[in-house]
């Protein structure tokens, strides 16, 4: 019999649904993970046992609920990203700003926490979030690094960071994300893992259409395509007849509840064809910054498209596009803006801010209304032509990242141009997604030589996107690469 975090999410749920396995086991075998493992990965900001021990023990009072779609993640543990709220709990934002004195514990949970309660979820924690949520890597003034499970030396991206650390070295069987320009994507390829961002307003909780710009969506990282879309449907409360309330009217209709998971199991897509997968290495950024695709990314793309190939799907190459000379500064202004409303106004609190998110929050605040305006007006047609290219394919394929993952320490901690520059060059294809609204998923399709860091290699690999809705399209061939390259059976060396 396999260690409980040798298995899949979706054998888990199983298992506890039918008895085979109890809630307070379950989340017991994860508490004792983390207390003997997270010391040196970083992966959890604050754990709380007791709470979960609660909850554990009054779900198995309770019983799991006869329809798997009333509580589809029933007694799963998970941790909450620490940018999400949870009542009676610290949220830190990943930031000096929210600790000591100006510490901060929300009386009412996130949406997005609801959500996963309702669902049936047990919380073990708060997983690790740079300083909020800016960055694309993991490394704070308040706390440890969150550190990459295949090479400790090495980053785990952000800025879904901890969550993304706590999967890939069995402290959780999956963990929820948010993506505002790559943050469950980039931490999910960097740790050799699935990361899912939807479609733009498919979630009624946290579905990107309430954040400036549309760009901030939540979205599960796993193991499997399977867990991944386990805990989809868990993000997505149904009514008795299936129905998703919505509290917004632009939305996107979601599939039937367990279609998700029935996708990533059978690796069946809707289409029931072949598809026509466009294979390119467009960047955004391409002509602002020095984007340019590493050798190692290059064999994880071309790996992704070979194995594609062998499935029998059509990879042509798709176009080579001309980069929109707009994008770059109307993205900048886009994510300034954003930072603008940071509620923090007194200068001491100011000052503790770590030196990206002071010069974020400075230009954001110098941002007028008009630059503001035109930003937007900028990216909603690089959003129409973005939609227009893809729409011609079933999937495109694109690079994950740009390089391998950034040595902890990597980026610079004084010059905020130098670090978003740095940021953009090594993770260039995903912040465009997040513009356009499409769905998204990374799965690896590589790993590196070993060397004395990192004994088992480093994953590398590619980047699906999908037509808007197009959720169960990538989770059928993600599920169809798994079984072709066989990810899961590759486990970090602290597993």
């Amino acid at each position: 019999m396999t260690s409980l975090h040798e298995r899949t999410a979706t054998e888990i749920s199983r298992q506890l649904r039918s008895g085979e396995l109890s809630p307070t086991e379950v989340t017991e075998h994860y508490l004792g993970r983390i207390a003997r493992l997270d010391g040196e990965l970083g992966a959890f900001v604050t754990v709380t046992p007791e709470a979960a021990r609660g909850r554990a023990a009054d779900l198995a009072a309770q019983g799991p609920p006869s329809a798997v779609t009333d509580a589809p993640l029933w007694a799963l543990p998970i941790g909450d990203k620490d940018l999400s709220d949870r009542a009676g709990v610290p949220t830190g934002f990943g930031s000096r700003t929210f600790s000591g004195a100006f510490r901060y514990v929300p009386e009412v949970s996130s949406d997005i926490t609801q959500v996963l309660d309702t669902a049936g979820v047990v919380s073990l924690g708060k997983t690790a979030a740079p300083e909020l949520g800016f960055p694309s890597y993991t490394e704070t003034f308040v706390g440890p690094p969150a550190r990459n499970p295949w090479d400790l030396t090495r980053g785990a991206g952000g800025s879904s960071g901890g969550a993304a650390v706590a999967v890939a070295a069995g402290l959780l069987p999956v963990a929820p994300g948010s993506d505002g320009g790559g943050s469950i994507r980039i931490p999910a390829a960097a740790c050799g893992l699935v990361g899912l961002k939807p479609t733009r307003g498919l979630l009624p909780a946290g579905g990107g259409v309430e954040s400036l710009g549309g760009l901030v969506v939540h979205g599960p990282i796993a193991r499997t395509a399977a867990d991944a879309a386990l805990l989809l449907e868990g993000m997505l409360p149904r009514t008795a007849d299936g129905h998703v309330p919505h509290p917004r009217t632009l939305r996107t209709p979601a599939a039937p509840a367990g279609s998700y998971l029935a996708a990533a199991e059978s690796g069946e897509t809707p289409e029931g064809r072949p598809l026509r997968i466009g294979l390119s290495t467009f960047s955004s950024w391409d002509g602002a910054y020095d984007i340019a695709l590493g050798e190692e990314a290059k064999t994880a793309l071309a790996a992704g498209a070979a194995a594609l190939g062998a499935l029998g799907h059509d990879v042509v190459d798709a176009p080579a596009w001309d980069p929109d000379p707009t994008y770059a500064a109307a993205f900048r202004t886009l994510w300034m803006g954003g930072a603008a409303a940071v509620p923090i106004d007194e200068p001491e609190r100011l000052a503790l801010l770590e030196p990206l998110t002071q010069w974020l929050v400075e230009r954001g605040r110098a941002v007028t209304a008009r630059e503001l305006v035109e930003a937007l007006g900028a990216l909603a047609v690089f959003e129409r032509t973005m939609v227009a290219r893809v729409e011609v394919y079933d999937v495109l394929l694109l690079p994950a990242m740009a390089q391998t993952q950034r040595p902890i320490g990597w980026y610079d901690a004084t010059d905020p141009e130098r670090n978003f520059a740095q940021q953009c060059e090594y993770t260039p294809y995903t912040s465009m997604i997040n513009v356009c609204g499409l769905p998204a998923i990374t799965v690896p399709t590589h790993w590196t030589t070993p060397d004395e860091h990192a004994p088992a290699g480093l994953p590398m690999g590619i980047q699906l996107v999908g037509r808007p809705g197009g959720e169960r399209t990538l989770l059928a061939v993600a599920a169809q690469l798994e079984d072709s390259l066989r990810w899961p059976d590759r486990q970090p060396p602290v597993w």
